[in-house]
């Protein structure tokens, strides 16, 4: 069966370009690090998105943020910010109220049952990081980190 396997391996045409497989490996390599990350917050009823709202909004803590600037912050830009919102405001994670001065303006607040539920996972997520890449080590680490800003400021 792993001979064959690599036997069809070895009859796959190669990628276009260097570019192109690089790409598909940076696409492989974020979503088997974003699958570590989901299997952790599954448990808790928490998404990859709302888990980056509560931190978000964790590092804003007291005076919280208008929806508009939660949506720039996060890492992958989710539509229906407000639909998300609404479940962690609904579970009472965070709290939303109209600004004073400005009506139109919504400030979204992390409640301490948000922050309870952050405390709860900061080891078990930074555990599950080292785990994913504690491996490469400082100087590899540096490295990759360097190379990815790189490809981002590129990227747009």
């Amino acid at each position: 069966m792993v001979r064959r396997l690599q036997a069809e391996i070895r009859q796959t045409k190669p990628f276009a370009t260097l570019e192109a497989e690089a790409y598909l490996n940076l696409l492989r390599t974020a979503d088997a690090l974003f699958r570590g990350g989901e299997a952790l917050l599954k448990p808790l009823q928490l998404s990859p998105p709302q888990y980056n709202v509560l931190r978000i909004l964790r590092g804003a803590y007291p005076g919280g943020l208008a929806c508009r600037e939660v949506a720039e912050r996060l890492l992958t830009k989710d539509p229906d910010i407000t639909r998300l919102m609404d479940r962690l405001e609904h579970r009472g994670l965070i709290t939303r109220a109209r600004n004073q001065k400005d009506r139109r303006v919504i400030t979204t607040r992390i409640t301490p049952d948000g922050q309870q539920l952050l405390k709860q996972l900061d080891k078990p997520m930074l555990e599950m990081q080292e785990q994913q890449l504690g491996h490469l080590g400082q100087r590899k680490l540096r490295y990759l980190i360097n190379l990815l800003e790189t490809v981002r400021q590129k990227a747009g």
